[in-house]
């Protein structure tokens, strides 16, 4: 087969993500607003005037147009040149970190296919749906602090489905077998291990965050988390497993943290000049404090933002970081 033929497998890989980006730009505008995603054709927003196929070309369209309406010209957001072009590239990324790498001299009959492309080809799209349905609810989350339960629950089954067509041993289940023996008929112990690793993740994701919600509403007396974040870690539980679903739920917090305290630092300096002026040093940098922890506990912050994008750097990095932890090359 010729050099250049894992160079066009990539590119595909790449365009194929800029078209379903496309389609997922319809997803994060309607399914928050109840709407269908099939009918009727994008439109503009402010003009209604539906969108002509050569000005929905991913990425390309945004920017001859200079990101206006070609009717109207209503500025359009960057969202959606944004969304398509970080769509290709995660698609182009799960082809080279999962999908098969195809030499120069190899033959594809019936048995190369089967035994050597198959397994990378369904590797690749389980983890490249995975990042396409986080990446839309991450900007989903993010516009309308919203996981609309048309993805999650979706993405929780395909999940579950493909615990049987890509194998996953996932180290709270492998910990748990070795010392609590449980029977697993011989000669499918793969296929029952990924089974259980996958419901196993999804117990746990789901279950943690509906834990920790629930604690939160106990002890401040309002709701923390929202029942979709449970939705959102049960369908990344479902695809990666309770450890690594673990490791995404502490990482998002810290990250959640961070932006917590990056938002009280920044509504703290842009108030405190204000009130020093009026107040003198003392009382304005006091009222500035207050100032800056009321907006951070009435500011919208959606935390599924946190969770997807750390669930994301897992889809990319968790088995380097299991490789490094075990020490294993």
């Amino acid at each position: 087969m010729p050099p250049f033929v894992d160079i066009l497998f990539a590119t595909f890989a790449f365009l194929f993500g800029l078209v379903f980006g496309s389609f997922l730009n319809v997803c994060i505008y309607r399914l928050p607003r109840g709407l269908s995603v099939v009918t009727p054709r994008s439109a503009c927003p402010n003009c209604h005037k539906p969108i002509a196929a050569y000005d929905n070309i991913p990425v390309l369209s945004w920017i001859i147009l200079g990101g206006k309406c070609r009717n109207c010209k209503t500025p359009i957001t960057p969202r959606y040149a944004i969304v398509e072009l970080v769509c290709g590239l995660l698609v182009l990324a799960c082809y080279l970190e999962y999908g098969p790498k195809l030499g120069p001299s190899m033959m594809i009959d019936g048995t190369v296919f089967k035994v050597l492309l198959l397994p990378y080809l369904l590797r690749f799209l389980k983890y490249a749906i995975l990042a396409y349905l986080l990446l839309g609810l991450i900007f989903t989350d993010a516009e309308t602090q919203l996981l609309p339960d048309k993805m999650t629950l979706p993405g929780l089954v395909i999940g579950l489905i493909f615990s049987v067509l890509v194998p996953m041993q996932d180290l709270v289940v492998m910990l748990f077998l070795e010392f609590v023996p449980f029977p697993i008929p011989h000669g499918h112990q793969v296929l029952w291990i990924s089974v259980i690793s996958s419901v196993t993740g999804a117990i746990v994701g789901g279950g943690f965050i509906w834990g920790v919600g629930a604690l939160w509403k106990l002890a401040r007396g309002y709701e923390g988390m929202g029942f979709g974040d449970v939705k959102l870690m049960a369908m990344v539980g479902a695809y990666l497993g309770a450890a690594t679903t673990l490791i995404v739920i502490f990482t998002a917090s810290i990250m959640g943290s961070v932006i917590g305290l990056a938002t009280i630092g920044i509504v703290y300096l842009q108030r405190r000049g204000r009130y020093v002026k009026k107040l003198g040093p003392a009382q304005g940098a006091s009222r500035a404090r207050k100032a800056a922890f009321v907006a951070y506990r009435y500011l919208p912050m959606p935390f599924g933002v946190s969770l997807g994008a750390m669930a994301l750097v897992a889809v990319y990095f968790s088995r380097y970081i299991y490789h490094w932890w075990l020490g294993t090359p």
